[in-house]
């Protein structure tokens, strides 16, 4: 049945995957049954480590879990300034720090693979050595990086897939015309690129979209609003321009309208829906950027397939490599990053697997310090 159906995992064999992996790499994945926590450490050579938690974990796990959501969408400021805070508690949750102690000491590039909730908080930020002189975090600890990937299934299909080349860029710039430095941060990154489809601002239309050949770009890159809907993932989007509406119904659609903002409204019909990117075809692009609020959400309450958002759309849609965030992001901050992440991704050279991870790491850690 899985074999007919589900075309995703079909064929799937977990010892020729392992056998696949480079002799550097380390994956840690998660299960969360409801009485505790799975974690498999799976390297290329020997067997995959298996660590249980407590039930008690489960349950501090379960309860940090809402604290994290009612601050995030019910006080942002105190859900910022605890932040910190809580990464050390979910970093003794999971006890990061004895797992790492599972990973050969040659892996220098980490590949996480959350389960449910945990896709939704930035893993590779938890601190470790909390009570030591040389505490810092995860990222700190992987000189190739640490990057994500829905499941092992998925992981095998992108690694598979050889795109070599990395000169030409498609990118939406600013559609809704009110971001500050969105404007400066495409400006800067389309000049790495030999050739660059740019739309810009009233002209980033969903029709403008559909009328260019996406499958002929290398990379595509979105700077402008996101938006992920937690009860209807499908309809979660990427704002383009065209899309805000001047009168607004009387009675909602929520299937088609989308409030943003007080005393705005938006046409979910003339935005890049979820919907609409799993019918994109992305054949040679090595990379897909989402430089937006709220684009690496997912939908985490469906346990037959918890792996439903933005990205999976366009690792789909034929794209090895996504970029996106996790939570409501500074205009200001993300263009920096992006405008970093680029220039680092055009010092290496002809991109490799994992290139993009190691770009980002040390654009992070060049905007934190």
């Amino acid at each position: 049945m899985q074999n007919q159906y589900l075309p995703v995992g079909y064929g799937f064999k977990f010892d020729s995957f392992q056998g696949s992996l480079d002799e550097h790499t380390a994956i840690i994945e998660w299960y969360i049954l409801n009485d505790k926590i799975l974690e498999f450490i799976v390297t290329k050579q020997g067997e995959v480590t298996i660590w249980q938690s407590q039930p008690e974990d489960r349950e501090a796990l379960r309860n940090w879990v809402n604290q994290y959501f009612q601050n995030y969408y019910g006080q942002k400021d105190q859900w910022l300034n605890n932040l910190a805070k809580a990464l050390k508690e979910l970093a003794l949750i999971l006890h990061i720090d004895e797992i790492l102690t599972q990973i050969p000491k040659h892996c220098d590039k980490l590949i996480l693979i959350p389960h449910t909730a945990l896709h939704l908080f930035p893993l590779h930020a938890i601190p470790i050595n909390q009570n030591s002189e040389n505490s810092c975090c995860l990222l700190d600890l992987f000189a190739g990086g640490v990057s994500y990937a829905p499941s092992c299934q998925l992981l095998q299909q992108v690694q598979q897939r050889k795109r070599p080349d990395f000169q030409s860029l498609f990118a939406i710039q600013n559609p809704t015309g009110d971001l500050n430095y969105t404007d400066l941060e495409v400006q800067v990154i389309q000049t790495y690129f030999n050739t660059a489809n740019v739309l810009k601002k009233s002209a980033a239309t969903l029709t403008a979209i559909n009328n260019s050949d996406l499958n002929t770009y290398h990379c595509t890159h979105f700077s402008c609003h996101g938006y992920f809907n937690l009860t209807n993932p499908g309809k979660s989007a990427l704002i383009l321009a065209n899309a805000p509406i001047a009168d607004t119904p009387t009675k909602l659609d929520s299937e088609r309208y989308l409030n943003l903002r007080v005393g705005e409204t938006h046409d979910l019909e003339k935005c890049l829906t979820l919907d609409k990117i799993f019918a994109l075809k992305l054949e040679k692009c090595r990379l897909v950027t989402l430089s937006a609020c709220e684009t690496g959400l997912i939908d985490f309450q469906n346990t037959s397939d918890e792996y439903i958002g933005l990205p999976s759309g366009f690792l789909l849609a034929g794209s090895p490599s996504v970029v996106s965030s996790l939570w409501k992001v500074d205009d200001l901050s993300t263009s920096f990053l992006m405008i970093k992440f680029y220039e680092n991704l055009f010092k290496l050279g002809r991109l490799e697997a994992g290139d993009v991870a190691i770009a980002l790491k040390e654009a992070q850690n060049w905007l934190r310090n």
